[in-house]
Order: C-alpha cells, then structure tokens, then sequence
C-alpha cells in the first residue's frame, strides 16, 4: 500500500481503540490524547516495520501512554487496579464502538465547530495540525477548541449520547469544507458517513451518503485550472464521475423504497435528477420542483424555497421563478444571485448586472466573489 493508503487505513482503526480504552476505564478525554500519540507513533514506524495485528499495536501502545500519563499526574494508586486487569497483550476486542463516538463528538452541548472538530479528530483520526491547517486557524486555536470540546462531553456518558441528526450535519458539514491544507475534507466525510451508514443502517444515513456522493462526482468539472468556479449550466458533464452516480443513485433508491423519507434522501434525489441530464435543458425541472416542495414540507427552510424559486424559473419560466422569490427575505444567503439569475433569463440585463455587484459583495469565497463580478461585467458589455 501506498503511504496515502497506510494513514487512511490507521485512522480508520482510531475510534475502534479509543472505545476500547474508554471500556477499560479510561476517561474519553486522556483515552483520545493516549490514541493520538499512539497514531503519531505508528504512522512515524509502520511505513518501515509493520506490524502483524495494527489494531492490538495500537491499543496495547495507546494503553501504555494513558497508564504513563495518568501516573505522571500522581494518579497511579486510583488506576492500578485497572492496570492489573489488562487483557493479555494481543487481545482485541470484537466490539465496535464508532457509532457510539460519532455520537458523542456531535453531543448538542457543543458548537457546531466544536462538534466537526472532535469528530475529525476522534472519530477521523486526523491530527489536530492537520485540522488546524484545513480550516485555516493557527494549531494553538484548534488545540484549545479540542480541548474545550473534550471537556464538555467528558461528562456525558456513552449511554446518553447525541442524537443520529446532529452527526449527520457535522458530517455535512465537513463535506462542505471541501478542500485545503493537505486533508481533502470532501474525501474525508465521505469515508466517515460510509462508516456511520454501514453502523446505522438509517435511510437519513444513507441519504446523507448518497447527496455527498452524488455532489462529489461533479467537482472535477467545478472549477477551471486558474480556479475561477464554472455554473452548473456550463459545465463539462463528461467529466462528471458516472461511477459515484450510479453508486449514489443505487444507495438513495434503496433508501427510499423504505418509505422513510427525510431531508438528505429529498436533497439526494435533486441531485440524482442532475447527474442523470446530459445538459441544463434536459433536466426534469418539473421533477426538481416536486422535490424541492417535498424538502420544504420536511425543513421548512427558506434557503431551500431560494433554490426552489431558480428550479420554478427553469421549470415555469422566469416569472415564476420570481414570483416565488418575492415572499422571502433579501438578506439571504445567495438571494441577490438568484434574483439577479432570474431577472437575467427574464430579459432585465441591467437590473441583473446591478445584482450580480451585490450579490458579490456578500460572497462567502474569492471564488464565488470572482465569479460573480465576472457576470456583472458580462452583462454591462
């Protein structure tokens, strides 16, 4: 395997050892930080000296340094009972505690922030310099949020977790993350809602899955090789990736045939009925409607009545689109992009290029400001 391939393959085995510590009587704060150096160590040996049994190296080591640990605080007397009841060396146990740490690492007691930061750490196995460099922040500021995440779950047991929903929107949102440092962080939660789909089995699970995959197929054809971002509507769709399609199209119908239907299946299926058109103008925008008022009745989310008001346009005409617009606040997210897209297709370049300025003065990303400044200036020549 290649070096990529062995520190995917050791962090998947992360969370697996931290239960086993947390079982044996550890608390989840000094079992995670025994882990995490446990980590460093074997991703420093193993490229050189593999070992035979991965797992049992790392919870024999990742035990040694939290027994090291705790007796350098002067708290040798209350866990050498503990310490005498090890298992034998090599003994693995075949319980699996991931989903039982998904949960607590996206506990309501933490922010949003907090939640994915614990998550990447504890349950992804990344390193806090590695999620300090994907987001942007210096290593010191992440180590303090970690820790201030680790105490504030230190109490909650992992009979009284967090709820399957809050996992999913961490893991929603480190999806869209994206991309910096050198974690692809699209990639990583990707991996991750696999491994909570294969412990849950939940169709919301398999939605989430299912959107991810399906949004991920067309980031080869996103952005250009000076990385200005490309519409939807313009993108090269051969280069879209038919393999994570065809795989999120068969995880969503499976889900949806249990007749469960939630928000990420309701997204998933917008998405479907993207990659499956081979342009803007053959995709089913009545379909794209239905679903959108189906996602609405579930969230009641104005962002999702934004995204419905461009499907209306394409589907109904601008019109349409627009009248559906004039109900919502202007203050949202990307509503002077839409109504500037709208007012466009209705024929009004002049207002459109005036609300393309505006809605680039309010972009989240260079990229996205870039763009949009780049339509303005389209339209005014």
């Amino acid at each position: 395997m290649s070096d990529h391939l062995d520190e995917v393959f050791v962090r998947g085995l992360v969370p697996q050892v931290v239960g086993v510590l947390v079982r044996r009587g550890a608390d989840f704060a000094a079992a995670e930080d025994a882990v995490q150096d446990a980590l460093v160590a074997a991703l420093g040996t193993w490229p050189s000296d593999p070992p035979r049994d991965p797992k049992a190296w790392l919870i024999t080591s990742a035990w040694r340094r939290f027994l090291d640990a705790t007796r350098s605080a002067a708290a040798r007397s209350t866990r050498e009972g503990r310490a005498g009841a090890e298992p034998a060396a090599g003994y693995v146990p075949s319980h699996d505690d991931t989903l039982e740490l998904y949960l607590r690492c996206a506990h309501p007691s933490l922010t949003p922030a907090s939640a994915v930061a614990l998550t990447l750490r504890a349950v992804g196995g990344l390193t806090t310099r590695q999620i300090a460099e994907a987001y942007l922040v210096p290593e010191a500021t992440m180590a303090q949020r970690i820790s201030r995440a680790k105490r504030t779950v230190g109490g909650v047991s992992l009979d009284e977790p967090g709820s399957l929903g809050t996992v999913l929107r961490v893991l929603y949102l480190v999806f869209n993350e994206g991309y910096s440092g050198d974690v692809d962080l699209s990639a990583e939660a990707i991996r991750l809602a696999r491994r909570l789909h294969a412990a849950t089995g939940h169709e919301e699970a398999a939605g989430l899955l299912a959107l991810m995959l399906l949004h991920h197929a067309r980031r080869p054809a996103r952005t250009r090789p000076d990385g200005s971002l490309v519409p939807l509507a313009v993108q090269d769709r051969s280069r879209w990736r038919t393999d994570l399609i065809a795989e999120g199209v068969t995880i969503l119908q499976s889900a949806l045939a249990r007749d469960r239907l939630g928000e990420y299946q309701a997204q998933a299926a917008i998405a479907a009925l993207h990659g499956d058109a081979r342009s803007t103008d053959e995709t089913d925008w009545v379909q794209v409607v239905e679903w959108y008022d189906e996602l609405i009745a579930l969230s009641d989310s104005d962002l999702h009545r934004l995204n419905r008001a461009v499907a209306l346009g394409e589907a109904d005409g601008a019109r349409a689109g627009l009248a559906a617009l004039e109900p919502l606040d202007p203050q949202l997210p990307r509503y002077a992009a839409v109504a500037a897209h709208l007012h466009e297709k209705d024929g009004d370049l002049a207002l459109a290029a005036d609300l393309y300025v505006e809605a680039a003065r309010q972009a989240r990303n260079l990229p996205e400001r870039d763009h949009l400044i780049r339509e303005a200036a389209r339209l005014r020549t």
